[in-house]
């Protein structure tokens, strides 16, 4: 989820304006924190904003929407240029809106430039020009006073996520996630340089002149700028040089999450370090000073890091953090503007550099949240203890040291019972800096994915290559360790992977990591088939045995009775029905004789025939 759009007014930081989750623009007084305009486009649920851009110093008003006004008078016109704070809104359609906060209303509205999401809005030096960038691939130079397109050009071939102007005013620095230098006069590439692995989300020039001032100045050559992007926790800074050879960054700065509001003080002379302040996702501020004057191979560290937190209630001692929205360095470049809390009703805050430390204060140890000691001032009339050692007296060990410190470990109170994944970076980090094998044991042993992941998260950027080789040189002493370390290499590959793609000698770094995974890979097919066969006879041999164990069944009967009497008088039964049956049959035939018989003389007493005795008819014939 990307972090809503905010931004401080140029004049002194007097403003701070704000796009919340329900679409409105909210313009709060810095030094009342309080609200000062509210307002809320016609159809802001379709058109959210997307970014903010305060017009410079002496901007010229746009005209109004209503059209032409009366002449003011010069003691007029005075005060509204004293007063006058243009915001450009890019909204998610295309379109920009120019809000007045000295009238509360909509001064202009620009169309007709962009087809997608605007993605940054950049205000010239020049008052009446403002450059755009968007989705649509494309960059656009407005013209603020006629509301019209003043040019129009291809910049990239995907989206175009942030803008940066020169401080001369003559070039364009343009980021999707390459970065290309634009001469505003021809609209042609002046630089090219490699950029990031994702989606630049910040751009801006760090200095105004070249550190080398033997060489003539033509405007650019020479100069700093720092790019940060989305889900990259290094934030790159790049110098434009005369060669057209050297692309890639010249330092980095390392931080705990993903920027999501960065601001700096410009440096002005060679001497004049930059100072840097960046708000993280997770609510941390972390300010850096850091003299830009060339080459650094490793990422430069916070000086401070900043994290607020509520007191703990009675019943748990664990503060809960309360996230930073935005800060910025005040005019003085001394203090700074803090923005807290929720985005609805946040809190603003001016904060001095040095703080006053009495008794009561309680002071967070850095890295492990929670954890608490009062500073103790010393007791008048008692000596200071000196920190020297004695001659043959040995150094107190590093567990007496941490006794010192009277931290209570068991009151505070975690979620669950889980360890504190921000105290395993920490170890995680002294382990590898002082290679203690008895700490790297104890995180590195670990068998819990969520407390390995936190942790991985939470390093520094400068030590996850250590950590890499750590983990190498225990797969290879210790092969059985792979279940374990495996989890370990996933996170981080996985956390990790935007910044391991920017580091130009990484190859030969994971060289040896990659050479052993081949190898045990190459075997998996084999182990596969053997593991195959040796279930299947494993599988057969626990079959045999359980049919050997199973005992035979004797299928013999053991008892047989035979009843006699009911087989003899079944055998008479059978005997009187075959004798039944044949007298039966006598008796048809005998039957079927008479029958015939009968007929025989029935016919012959027809004929005639029946008067005649057998004897007369032999004498007649």
């Amino acid at each position: 989820m990307a972090a809503p759009p905010c931004a401080f007014s140029p004049r002194g930081c007097r403003l701070f304006a704000s796009s919340g989750p329900d679409g409105r623009l909210r313009v709060w007084d810095t030094a009342g924190c309080r609200l000062q305009h509210e307002y809320v486009p016609s159809a802001h649920l379709s058109a959210a904003c997307t970014c903010l851009a305060w017009a410079p110093a002496g901007a010229r008003q746009p005209p109004s929407k209503d059209g032409p006004q009366r002449k003011k008078r010069k003691s007029e016109v005075g005060e509204v240029d004293k007063q006058l704070d243009i915001l450009a809104i890019g909204t998610a359609v295309g379109s920009i809106l120019l809000y007045s906060t000295v009238k509360g209303e909509l001064q202009s509205k620009l169309d007709g430039g962009h087809d997608s999401r605007v993605n940054c809005v950049r205000w010239h030096q020049d008052s009446c020009c403002l450059y755009s960038c968007s989705d649509d691939k494309h960059i656009v130079e407005w013209n603020t006073q006629t509301c019209k397109v003043k040019c129009k050009w291809k910049g990239d071939n995907g989206s175009i996520t942030c803008l940066c102007i020169s401080p001369d005013g003559k070039m364009l620095l343009s980021a999707g996630r390459t970065i290309k230098l634009w001469d505003l006069e021809t609209k042609e590439v002046y630089r090219h340089f490699t950029g990031h692995a994702t989606s630049v989300s910040s751009l801006m020039f760090t200095t105004v002149k070249p550190m080398n001032e033997s060489k003539p100045f033509d405007g650019i050559t020479g100069l700093y700028f720092l790019s940060g992007a989305i889900h990259d926790r290094l934030l790159s800074v790049w110098q434009i040089r005369s060669d057209r050879k050297e692309k890639n960054a010249v330092m980095s700065f390392t931080v705990t999450d993903e920027p999501t509001f960065v601001d700096l003080t410009v440096s002005e002379v060679k001497e004049e370090p930059v100072k840097l302040a960046v708000v993280c996702r997770d609510g941390q501020l972390h300010l850096f000073e850091h003299i830009l004057n060339g080459y650094c191979k490793k990422p430069l560290t916070s000086n401070c890091t900043v994290q607020i937190a509520t007191p703990g209630n009675d019943g748990d001692s664990t503060p809960k953090p309360v996230p930073i929205l935005a800060a910025a360095f005040c005019t003085d470049k001394q203090s700074l503007l803090l923005v807290y809390g929720n985005t609805l009703q946040p809190i603003i805050e001016k904060v001095v550099k040095t703080p006053v430390v009495n008794s009561d204060t309680k002071v967070l140890v850095p890295g492990i949240p929670g954890h608490s000691t009062a500073v103790k001032t010393p007791a008048s009339g008692k000596e200071k203890k000196k920190n020297k050692r004695k001659p043959g007296e040995t150094e107190e060990s590093i567990e007496k040291r941490l006794g010192a410190l009277d931290i209570d470990v068991s009151k505070v109170k975690t979620p669950g019972g889980l360890p504190q994944t921000d105290s395993f970076a920490v170890l995680l980090v002294q382990g590898l800096e002082s290679n203690d094998a008895e700490i790297l044991n104890k995180v590195l042993n670990t068998r819990k994915e969520n407390v390995v992941k936190n942790t991985v998260a939470r390093m520094p950027i400068h030590a996850v290559i250590p950590l890499l080789h750590e983990l190498t040189k225990r797969l290879q002493g210790n092969p059985y360790s792979a279940s374990v370390m495996v989890r370990w290499l996933k996170s981080v590959f996985t956390l990790h992977a935007s910044y391991l793609s920017t580091l130009p000698d990484l190859i030969p770094q994971l060289g040896m990591l990659y050479q052993l995974m081949e190898s045990r890979v190459k075997t998996l097919q084999k182990l596969c088939r053997l593991h195959g066969r040796l279930f299947i006879l494993v599988t057969q041999v626990a079959a045999s045995q359980t049919v050997q164990e199973v005992p035979e069944v004797n299928q013999t009967a053991k008892l047989v009775y035979e009843d006699d009497s009911s087989e003899e008088e079944g055998s008479d039964d059978e005997m009187i029905a075959d004798k039944d049956s044949d007298e039966n049959w006598d008796e048809d035939e005998e039957k079927e004789e008479q029958s015939d018989e009968q007929d025989m003389t029935v016919e012959k007493e027809i004929n005639g025939d029946s008067d005649l005795e057998p004897e007369n008819e032999s004498e007649e014939e």
